[in-house]
């Protein structure tokens, strides 16, 4: 990121986003052809980059992502429209939210729908988000419109993550590295809570103490983010170096 303007290098947010993809459905967290990753290319949120309409992301590269001018008006025809309702949406009313990352993982998408959808913190992992979740339990079908993307934005509030109740989850963060891991740590987390509450056994809860001690020691080592994400290009680097193209 340019820190005069504010702008990220379009080039190599192209080819973290691509990495992110294909890191994705390597991690079998994608959906079919579905769900969306952007990245704010400009302070506002106007210009962004996101993957191009339903095309698998095994296979998309760095060229493939399909750059979005919200100063335009109009919809790219190679934009899923939920895409450009919700991440439209998003990265203009939360400029902060440089990369925005939205998915409906098995785990997660299963711990979005129990009553109330929620994650309770009882491990490290899942005491990352310890009161640092935002619900949503209004979900009214696909998200197509700019109404419901702009309701979307506004749930998030002060938080950078969004459990969409009967839907999936949405993660924000100011770069593709930190989004990342955090989507994959959440769908992790989700697994874990999911295959304790599959014992029938109760929960052994973190501390409130405890919960909010880890979520803190989590936000104070953004650097382990970016060596994950970083350690995962290179193993792209090795075994599919396309998605750079």
């Amino acid at each position: 990121m340019d820190a005069m303007t504010n702008v990220i290098d379009e080039t190599q947010a192209r080819i973290d986003l691509a990495a992110a993809l294909r890191m994705t459905a390597r991690a079998g967290m994608h959906e079919a052809v579905a769900n969306h990753y952007s990245v704010a290319l400009s302070a506002d949120g106007s210009r962004f980059l996101i993957n191009p309409k339903w095309m698998h992301w095994s296979r998309v590269r760095a060229s493939d992502l399909v750059l979005v001018d919200l100063n335009e008006g109009t919809d790219p025809g190679n934009v899923d429209r939920t895409a450009m309702a919700i991440h439209g949406q998003v990265h203009k009313l939360c400029p902060a939210a440089r990369v925005v990352m939205h998915l409906h993982p098995i785990s997660t998408t299963a711990l979005a729908s129990i009553n109330p959808p929620g994650m309770p913190p009882i491990d490290q992992n899942s005491a990352r988000y310890f009161n640092r979740l935002a619900v949503d339990l209004q979900y009214g079908g696909m998200a197509n419109s700019d109404e419901e993307g702009a309701r979307l934005a506004g749930l998030l509030g002060n938080k950078s993550r969004l459990l969409m109740g009967n839907h999936g989850v949405m993660i924000t963060a100011e770069t593709v590295g930190e989004a990342w891991d955090d989507i994959y740590t959440f769908d992790r987390s989700a697994q874990i809570v999911i295959a304790a509450m599959s014992t029938g056994r109760p929960l052994l809860t973190l501390s409130d103490e405890a919960a909010e001690q880890t979520a803190i020691d989590w936000e104070g080592i953004k650097d382990f983010s970016i060596a994950h994400f970083e350690e995962m290009k290179l193993v792209l680097d090795a075994e599919c170096p396309d998605y750079r193209e």
